[in-house]
């Protein structure tokens, strides 16, 4: 944008309309007093129930009213005692008296309910009006028989009800109507409500879904009747920036009397006070249209047969009604047509400079959002006047930024139903089909509903916090495939996984979906992940995650190409409910696999292409629970694992740097230069952009490559991630510096605030959690700029509920004689009751430090016979496990005891060494879930009951080694949140052991 435009039109922010809480007060129940011919003809020949109910549901409005009908006073006491009645209409010639007579008993019985008279008209009904006070009533209608009169009767008194609420919630626009005529206003309300019904129904098809455009109908502009000056004065006094047009008679009491000219008096002041507003002038006088007219008022004969015709065509052109015509001001001949926001944002760049002159200086774009309730962007281009900003290409910017802002902001947290016509580069997150998003497409939803209810997500500077871009082929899709192609006998059978891959993918799509397809590709022009979005994934009552399929297809040119790469990954990642794995879970999960329905995600890989790779700066799993506090670190700060490109690499068990988001420069695999050196990331994974072809594996990874950190480094990738090994000075600097090895360290944007990881994770893990109310694991993905600049996508998020780690008793009720140890200072979480085995090492009078690697020898050897059987066992003993100092502990590598499920680190009386947290091999107790128990017996902080082992039969006996194995599986129990660990034996089988 020119740099000449003001600032706050350069940079703005739209505020979002929350239509739910418009149109709260309603008419639910009408009580109509009629004489038994007029109730009867309402019932049978009128049909006003029926009547009413289609004229809803045909204008696509919701709450219809139901009607009750009485024909004395008597019965009509008796329903409004006893019901609740919102609406009472008396009808002409009732059984008891006229209609006037039975309206003043109803108000004097019950003055808080609206009360409408409808009335013919004669001669002396007329008299008796001009000489009657009907200021107690509502309002008084002349009745012929038209059932749309009852309908704007109460739209009517509806908009009454909610106006000044729903202009202070959401800026609500209202037509203002000055008429003292009971004939005029009765016929012309009826119109003036079908026409604005019909309208808000062609601007309600602009929502995003059925839902969102049934809500956003109740932004329409609501009908306000005046019958004085003083009444129509007050309403624009009140409300100056909410009066979309003004329809006025011209002759109407003023001061308590006729006044023959009180509507040219009255426009003419607000023509004064706003220059802009449309102002329409009726009269059955004609001598008043050039009075009008020579006041530039909209003239519009009373007496004309074709009067709503020309009001109609007054409201299109002047009240922002129907399409918005661009006009050559010179010929007024059409330039243009706009039917809807997304084609006004593609053509205002195209309209004339002088067209564009005409209509800015009438407001005339602002009043047209107005009236299609698009408030946000018409209440910011309301302040874009040309007084203030003359150049016609800047207004154009403008309006195109704020129609973008708008789009983008209406689209996060909402589902749109796919239309061609409509999903761009703009849109956000769409559904094909009628049936459900799946667990995973449920909760990019909920996610994305996350980001737009949390603002601050977005308050960083330089930052973009979203969803990719996401289209969701619902299950129903799923199903039409299935059953088109004939495939549940075959993949409900124990064919092989590739037969059934195979007979996937020579089934068919549906044709319907190519087109959706390609407007997609176009929109998005990235490569594409297609995503499992099961029924059962990410559920959360139990674990289902990671069983099904995940592919991903390289963005080409040639569109016919990719629409069969894509067609050929949807089919995989159907076929991949009924692969032997798959199958599998459901039988040990007590799921029935024909039960599972499958939706799939498209959604725009987040990355960068580099050459024939594409992969994003960095991935990462953040958890809001840690059960491996270090340090300072707190269970309930959660734990982040970072790594560089593909989250795959994530997934598949690589290596990756831990970091709490509360301590971000307190990353234990950086904190010494040797572990930096061995435990830091060293290969990462990317998107193969040459593998083209339907040559799917049942390996989803088939197209991804395994790549090393020093392409990244050759690719540009590594800025702000990573530091540099100097070898000469044997020192790691941060930043990347020429020579040495580069290590993914992230110190740029974990230790001087380049990007703000730290604190959009702490924000994912608090709302995510909070919202689920339990914790939560998220998958995210980053893109870095060189300018610091960045987009952080949120991929993925699910409850925690494996299996393993659900902990249904407190462990500290359990009594320590139940125990065969117990330790305050503790990490892992979870149960696990399939061990049976314990090795320890023997600490008797003959320990010494001096053993410790002869220690390790021998337990290394105890391993191998574990890892050779597939078991696992308890390991105990004195200091340090894994310390390169055999003086603080037994100087194991971790494949020397890989096969512990717990490792347990002791003290001694005259051996007491400050615990080490499983510090040296923490990257395997993490990733494994492997628990890690301190016992410090001399400070009290649990203990160790050896002689019960001691007691038992040894499997296997070395010099310092002992493994004894127990008849029923030993109970362990981790709480991560409290770091209290036990391992319960039954001691009575340790007896049994060790009387055999």
């Amino acid at each position: 944008m020119n740099e000449q435009a003001p600032q706050q039109w350069n940079k703005f922010y739209l505020k979002d309309v929350s239509f739910k809480n418009l149109m709260t007060h309603r008419i639910f129940n009408v009580l109509i007093i009629a004489n038994p011919y007029d109730a009867f003809m309402l019932e049978d020949d009128g049909r006003v129930d029926e009547k009413i109910f289609n004229e809803y549901t045909e204008l696509g409005l919701r709450y219809p009213p139901t009607f009750t009908q009485v024909s004395t006073m008597v019965e009509a006491s008796e329903v409004l005692s006893t019901t609740s009645i919102d609406l009472v209409i008396c009808m002409p010639g009732n059984a008891d008296n006229d209609a006037f007579t039975v309206a003043r008993a109803v108000k004097r019985e019950f003055p808080d309910i609206p009360c409408v008279v409808l009335t013919p008209f004669s001669h002396g009904i007329t008299q008796r009006i001009m000489n009657e006070d009907l200021s107690i009533f509502e309002y008084v209608f002349c009745w012929l028989g038209n059932t749309n009169l009852i309908l704007s009767i109460i739209k009517l008194i509806e908009d009454k009800m909610n106006l000044e609420h729903d202009i202070d919630e959401a800026g609500v626009q209202m037509i203002l109507l000055v008429e003292d005529s009971i004939r005029f206003y009765s016929s012309i309300l009826p119109n003036l409500y079908s026409y604005i019904l019909t309208q808000s129904q062609s601007f309600a098809t602009e929502a995003l879904n059925s839902h969102t455009a049934t809500l956003r109908m109740r932004g329409r502009p609501k009908v306000v009747l005046a019958r004085t000056y003083e009444e129509a004065m007050d309403y624009f006094v009140r409300f100056p920036e909410n009066i979309l047009g003004v329809i006025s008679d011209c002759r109407f009491p003023k001061g308590g009397v006729k006044d023959s000219e009180a509507g040219l008096k009255l426009l003419s002041e607000f023509h004064r006070r706003a220059p802009f507003l449309p102002l329409i002038m009726e009269s059955s006088e004609t001598e008043n249209a050039e009075k009008a007219e020579k006041l530039g008022f909209r003239f519009i004969d009373k007496n004309s047969k074709k009067m709503n015709i020309d009001l109609r065509n007054i409201m299109a052109e002047h009240m922002g009604f129907g399409d918005f015509i661009f006009r050559d001001p010179k010929t007024h001949e059409e330039i243009r047509r706009i039917r809807n926001l997304k084609e006004l944002q593609d053509n205002i760049f195209s309209i004339p400079n002088d067209s564009m002159l005409y209509h800015l200086s009438r407001n005339h774009v602002s009043r047209w959002l107005c009236a299609r309730a698009i408030f946000p962007v018409s209440e910011f281009l309301k302040t874009v006047t040309l007084e203030k900003l003359r150049d016609v290409d800047q207004h154009r910017q403008i309006i195109f930024d704020a129609i973008v802002q708008y789009r983008h902001m209406k689209n996060v947290g909402t589902v749109a139903v796919f239309k061609r016509d409509r999903f761009d580069a703009y849109s956000h997150f769409a559904r094909i089909g009628d049936g459900s998003l799946g667990g995973k497409g449920r909760g990019l939803a909920f996610l994305d509903n996350i980001i737009k209810t949390h603002p601050e997500f977005n308050e960083f500077e330089g930052v973009k916090v979203s969803i990719p871009k996401t289209v969701v082929l619902c299950t129903d899709v799923f199903d039409q495939f299935m059953d088109n192609n004939n495939l549940y006998q075959l993949a409900l059978s124990d064919a092989p996984d590739e037969e059934i891959l195979q007979a996937f993918i020579k089934a068919q799509l549906p044709d319907q979906f190519i087109d959706d397809f390609k407007t997609f590709f176009e929109a998005i022009r990235h490569p594409i992940a297609i995503r499992s979005s099961s029924l059962l994934e990410d559920s959360h009552y139990q674990p289902f995650a990671g069983i099904y399929s995940t592919y991903m297809i390289p963005y080409l040119d040639d569109k016919d190409e990719m629409l069969r790469m894509l067609a050929a990954a949807i089919k995989s990642v159907y076929a991949s409910v009924y692969f032997k794995d798959s199958k599998a879970y459901m039988t040990a999960t007590r799921n029935v696999i024909d039960q599972e329905k499958m939706a799939v995600i498209l959604q725009e890989v987040v990355g960068k292409q580099y050459g024939d790779h594409f992969y994003p700066n960095f991935s990462g799993v953040l958890r809001s629970i840690n059960y491996y506090p270090l340090g300072y670190e707190k269970s309930e700060e959660g734990i982040a694992s970072l790594a560089l490109g593909l989250g795959k690499y994530i997934v598949d068990g690589g290596q990756t740097l831990r970091v709490s988001p509360y301590h971000p420069t307190q990353v234990l695999q950086t904190s010494d230069m040797e572990i930096a050196l061995r435990q830091t990331q060293t290969q990462f994974y990317a998107l193969d952009m040459k593998r083209v072809g339907v040559d799917f594996k049942v390996d989803d990874g088939f197209n991804i490559l395994k790549l090393k950190v020093k392409d990244a480094e050759n690719d540009g990738a590594l800025n702000f991630i990573a530091s540099t090994y100097d070898a000469n000075d044997r020192v790691i600097r941060d930043g990347l510096y020429d020579g040495g090895r580069k290590i993914v360290s992230f110190n740029g944007v974990l230790r001087h605030g380049v990007f703000p990881l730290p604190e959009l994770l702490k924000l994912s893990m608090h709302h995510g959690a909070d919202s689920m109310r339990r914790p939560v694991e998220i998958e995210f993905a980053c893109t870095l700029n060189d300018d610091r600049t960045g987009e952080f996508y949120l991929l993925q998020i699910r409850p925690i509920v494996d299996s393993k780690q659900v902990l249904d008793q407190d462990i500290m009720t359990i009594p320590d004689d139940k125990c065969l140890l117990r330790s305050h200072n503790s990490l892992g979480h979870g149960v696990s009751d399939d061990i049976v085995d314990v090795v320890y090492v023997k600490t008797d009078e003959n320990f010494t430090a001096s053993d410790n690697p002869v220690v390790a020898m021998e337990v290394e050897r105890i391993n191998k016979k574990f890892l050779a059987d597939g078991k696992n066992y308890v390991l105990v003993g004195p200091g340090r496990w894994g310390s390169s100092d055999s003086w603080l502990g037994v100087p194991v590598k971790w494949p020397h005891i890989s096969a512990a499920k717990l490792i347990v680190e002791t003290t001694l009386k005259n051996y007491s060494v400050d615990p080490s947290q499983g510090t040296h091999f923490f990257q395997n107790l993490t990733s494994f879930g492997v628990g890690y128990f301190t016992i410090d017996e001399n400070k009290g902080m649990g203990f160790f009951r050896k002689e019960i082992l001691d007691a038992m039969p040894a499997v296997e006996e070395t010099p310092h080694v002992r493994h004894v194995r127990f008849s029923k599986p030993l109970h362990i129990m981790m709480d991560g949140m409290k770091q209290e660990g036990l391992v319960i034996c039954d001691t009575e089988d340790a007896k049994g052991n060790d009387a055999r």
